[in-house]
């Protein structure tokens, strides 16, 4: 068993998340292949390691001391890694898909430390979430982050990132807006085939409103868009407002040249994904990468 690791890093995610659930979407598999991963380990070691209670789940005292034994060769596995990367001194460039969001306004601030931690040149594709997952599909990008859940078949899909959808201007306008308000302003919207359009749509229907009654300046396809558009609108009009992520505006909020709302007792979240192909499940340099965006705190 020690020469399929998977399994072991597998209890061992059981153990740190506390559920079988969680564990499931954290590695990316079904909770059903986790509960199979579990139950070949209990069968090649013929006892009980693991035990699940209405709160949670509890180890067996062999399931403690596999922990430990599994906690050793993990530090050992990543020890081996890192020299094995100093030895390959393998030249490169890693390249990694971002949705326009993720692309322009998170991931910049991170590009050094990425580089670090592979020691090769980093390169970010920015496109639409659709676009950017095909690539990966076609091994030319080699670890996408998404804002859109474009599921497809041979890809693992991290959640990342929580997301908040606000809307703005560059007019103070109420933080806490009425349905009947969103029917005052202009409006720069995002094309129909849009994530954001669609959950922003859902919560319109919710509490009654009809968007096609709304004063509409000009539609677009990026965030990038969306944000000048605003910026540049007339202040002396009525207020033009979108939608948009707060990663996004929000220097531009700090330095008082945009505002942020949001429709009173509603809170529009999302999360951002981190998706990488199967076939790289055990990559060095993938989970390298994975590892160093999960400890990003914007």
């Amino acid at each position: 068993m020690l020469k399929d690791f998977a399994k072991l890093q597998t209890f061992m995610v059981v153990i740190k998340e506390k559920s079988f659930s969680k564990a499931s979407a954290k590695l990316g598999i079904s909770q059903p292949a986790v509960t199979q991963q579990i139950k070949f380990i209990e069968d090649y070691l013929e006892t009980k390691i693991v035990e699940r209670k209405k709160n949670g789940i509890k180890l067996t005292k062999e399931g403690e001391d596999l922990f430990r034994i599994a906690q050793r060769l993990e530090k050992a596995i990543i020890s081996a890694e890192k020299e094995l990367l100093q030895i390959i001194k393998k030249e490169f460039t890693f390249v990694m898909g971002a949705s326009f969001a993720i692309g322009n306004y998170v991931l910049p601030n991170y590009l050094g430390k990425i580089k670090e931690k592979i020691d090769n040149e980093v390169h970010i594709k920015v496109d639409l979430s659709e676009r950017i997952i095909d690539e990966v599909l076609d091994k030319k990008i080699d670890i996408a982050m998404i804002e859109s859940p474009v599921m497809k078949e041979g890809l693992i899909y991290r959640e990342w990132l929580e997301d908040e959808l606000v809307f703005f201007s560059n007019q103070p306008i109420p933080k806490q807006l009425r349905p009947e308000d969103l029917k005052s302003f202009a409006w720069i919207c995002r094309n129909e085939e849009s994530h954001t359009r669609r959950m922003v749509a859902e919560v319109f229907d919710e509490v009654g409103v009809d968007c096609k009654q709304f004063d509409v300046r000009a539609v677009v396809d990026n965030s990038t868009a969306v944000k000048e558009g605003i910026l540049r609108s007339n202040t002396n009009d009525k207020p033009t407002v979108s939608v948009m992520s707060r990663h996004v505006i929000e220097e531009d909020v700090k330095a008082g040249r945009l505002f942020e709302a949001r429709i009173k007792g509603y809170k529009i979240v999302r999360h951002f994904f981190i998706v990488y192909s199967k076939d790289r499940k055990h990559d060095a340099f993938i989970d390298n990468v994975v590892n160093f965006l999960f400890t990003i705190k914007p």
